[in-house]
């Protein structure tokens, strides 16, 4: 299971891997435009330079033709790293870029997936990732835990080198049936994973213990001071 962040926001990403599981960022030009760095390859350098080599950083291309797409891919690297992972939007233009990056040894994934043939054919190309867009796809009034089983299943039965990429994501319902119908991976907007935690239980059950130990020990003994004071 892999958890990545969909962000270009520099002080968010260096905060949520500071406490979360991460493994990776996503980003695209909308994300982009959120955060609005003036220099964009050199946001991009900050972020892999706060994530390092050990966590995946995914770009995604603006070009419309495959040729052109190509070339972006290549300025990336140059720009950015030779690690970064190509964002292509599975259009018929994508597919043909999915295949032509793939020849080349670059690292894709395939994104904009709203339906089930855009996934298996990206898979077919060669995509290192799939990334179905959960929202979008419900938006639409179709079930997209249905499109996450069945690509799932495909992978599965072929045995693509390749994983499902949840995004696009509203809440974490979404997020949890994602993984719990066979997705690898998920990458969720910045603000939505500390909804976790945004439970009174939690907090509840946590002052409950802190009440029962002082209760018992006195206030202020937690095991740190017990511990110095042996």
């Amino acid at each position: 299971m892999e958890w990545m962040i969909d962000t270009a926001d520099l002080t968010k990403i260096k905060e949520l891997i500071e406490y979360y599981p991460i493994c990776g960022v996503t980003s695209n030009p909308s994300i982009v435009k959120k955060a609005a760095p003036q220099d964009f390859f050199a946001h991009m350098r900050e972020i892999r330079k706060c994530i390092g080599k050990e966590r995946s950083l995914h770009i995604q291309v603006t070009a419309r033709t495959a040729e052109d797409m190509l070339a972006e891919a290549r300025l990336i690297h140059e720009k950015v790293d030779d690690a970064v992972y190509i964002k292509i939007p599975v259009t018929k233009e994508g597919l043909k870029a999915i295949k032509l990056l793939k020849e080349a040894g670059f690292r894709v994934t395939a994104t904009a997936i709203y339906t089930e043939m855009q996934a298996y054919l990206a898979m077919c190309a060669g995509a290192d990732y799939l990334a179905l867009y959960i929202n979008r796809i419900a938006n639409l009034d179709h079930d997209p835990m249905i499109v996450v089983e069945h690509v799932a299943a495909a992978i599965h039965a072929h045995q693509a080198d390749c994983q499902i990429l949840g995004a696009s994501y509203k809440n974490l319902r979404q997020v949890q049936e994602t993984l719990v119908h066979g997705a690898a991976a998920v990458t969720v907007p910045a603000d939505i994973l500390p909804l976790t935690f945004a439970n009174p239980s939690i907090e509840q059950a946590v002052e409950g213990f802190e009440r029962d130990w002082f209760s018992l020990y006195g206030e202020g003994n937690d095991l740190l001071k017990m511990g110095k004071e042996q």
